[in-house]
């Protein structure tokens, strides 16, 4: 685990914002790691293994709390919050970037996230079980996605 916590980390990063639901999600993870470590059948990579189980768990926690009435949050005009100055535009994309991604569905952000880990077509397509025409096409789909989300809107 160690040495493959990273991975983990980086689902737990891409599904969930909060620092606290990032740490429940990484131990729901980790021991369903561990109870499936007995059926590990080492036909693939330990990698491909922890992507499959973690990327399964974090879909379905995700899902779960989906169901869940909403959480209503303090106002930010409690916090007489500003505007994003013009020398932030850095962070400002970042943040937008952070809104689309949480727009795509899960098997997309899954993919992305194994895109982000520089994993090739075929891993991708071996992870999640889907073939590598299909990750192709879904990959240009989700680049065309995120362009179109990362418009700022003119109002």
């Amino acid at each position: 685990m160690n040495q493959h916590q990273g991975i983990v980390h980086k689902v737990c990063g891409m599904y969930r914002r909060d620092i606290d639901d990032r740490k429940d999600l990484f131990q729901e993870i980790v021991i369903q790691l561990w109870k499936a470590f007995p059926n590990f059948r080492q036909e693939a990579k330990v990698s491909t293994w922890i992507y499959q189980i973690a990327l399964n768990v974090a879909i379905s926690d995700w899902r779960k709390e989906n169901r869940r009435p909403e959480k209503t949050g303090i106002s930010e005009s409690i916090f007489n919050l500003t505007e994003i100055p013009a020398d932030d535009a850095q962070e400002e994309k970042l943040q937008l970037l952070y809104h689309a991604i949480a727009q795509l569905s899960d098997v997309e952000k899954g993919m992305l996230v194994l895109y982000f880990e520089e994993k090739n077509n075929e891993e991708i397509a071996e992870i999640l079980g889907i073939t590598q025409n299909y990750v192709r096409v879904k990959m240009t789909r989700i680049r065309e996605k995120l362009k179109s989300l990362m418009v700022p809107s003119e109002k």
